[in-house]
């Protein structure tokens, strides 16, 4: 029936214009060809820029190999309990890191856990200032969360594209593509949390007459902690899922064996990584989530 409207129309409604083949085979050689002589012209300056970050991965990937297994769960386990202050939560961590270490992914869940460890230490780094800005000015706000947007809802293997091209291969060219996936909650949820502050209680220290700076370090983000908290849970979650992503361009733990098991259909081990993975995602948000709770009755009984 479509074929026989088409028949007494114009081609023009039946076939959807689009740009000429040529032309977009034209604009795509000189955007990538422009994209490449930048990396050319830059690259001893991008090296430059990441080598500390690839020092600093290498350093904390080295000290959490070689320590002994012992070491690094006794110090899990205080981290978890300091945070928590919940023993079943130190219990899971205990039996979950054990149960990782008899199955022999204990090397890898340490690389793992310093690519996760560097990569939300560079969100935080990078989330709570633009946060903070966004949520002082509705100018900034209104540039940034179209921006956060596309961030969001971009698939994820889009993000190693350009990062292979900038960067290369290797684990920061990994880390990197982790930190632009796992960024943007960090920025929403700490802009949030500063705007969530009660107008009242910022009416308070203008009265007691505090400065900008006083009122956000003394008073707004110390109120914003719990939401800044859950947008740190997030990022640390969104981390871990990217992790198998980003392996295909070099980063290795327990996110390349489930791309090799992946590849060869090896049920078993593409399980038991996946399983190491949950285990440290578990952990991670019961801790952190746990944290944040504790935090937001503080902030009751103080403020309330």
């Amino acid at each position: 029936m479509a074929s026989t409207l088409c028949n007494y129309l114009p081609e023009l409604l039946c076939t959807f214009p689009e740009i000429d083949d040529t032309a977009m085979r034209i604009a795509r050689k000189g955007i990538d060809d422009s994209f490449k002589g930048f990396v050319r012209a830059y690259g001893n300056v991008i090296d430059a820029v990441t080598d500390p970050l690839q020092i600093f991965l290498n350093w904390l990937e080295a000290l959490l190999v070689d320590t002994p297994w012992f070491i690094i769960l006794a110090v899990m386990v205080v981290i978890v309990y300091l945070t928590s202050r919940n023993m079943r939560i130190v219990a899971l961590t205990i039996i979950g890191m054990l149960f990782i270490g008899f199955v022999g992914l204990w090397e890898d869940t340490m690389i793992t856990l310093a690519i996760v460890t560097v990569s939300t230490l560079l969100a935080i780094i990078i989330g709570i200032p633009i946060g903070i800005m966004m949520a002082r000015s509705d100018r900034a706000q209104a540039v940034v969360n179209p921006i956060l947007d596309v961030m969001q809802t971009m698939p994820s293997f889009v993000y190693l594209i350009p990062v292979v091209m900038i960067f290369g291969i290797g684990k920061v060219p990994g880390v990197i593509a982790v930190v632009i996936y796992a960024v943007p909650p960090m920025i929403r949820l700490t802009n949030l949390g500063i705007r969530l502050v009660d107008v009242e209680v910022l009416e308070a220290a203008d009265a007691f007459g505090s400065s900008s700076r006083q009122k956000l370090m003394n008073v707004q983000i110390p109120l914003a902690l719990p939401t800044v908290m859950a947008g740190i849970n997030q990022t640390i979650m969104m981390s871990l899922a990217m992790v198998v992503v980003a392996s295909m361009i070099g980063v290795g733990g327990l996110g390349k064996n489930v791309l090799q098991a992946i590849a060869n259909q090896f049920l078993t081990i593409g399980f038991l990584n996946g399983f190491a993975l949950v285990t440290i995602a578990i952990i991670f948000d019961r801790a952190s989530q746990a944290y944040g709770k504790r935090l937001q009755r503080h902030t009751e009984v103080v403020h309330g």
